[in-house]
């Protein structure tokens, strides 16, 4: 299952970090509810 999310990934001190939280609508994955904020 691909997603966007990748837990051993080790951030460097050039990356910009950033957090958005999404509630998908009613009958939407919340995967494909969050590939829709990138």
């Amino acid at each position: 299952k691909l997603t966007y999310y990748t837990p051993e990934y080790e951030t460097k001190d050039t990356d910009i970090l950033a957090a958005f939280r999404v509630t998908p609508q009613p009958g939407v994955p919340p995967e494909k509810a969050g590939a829709a904020v990138t």
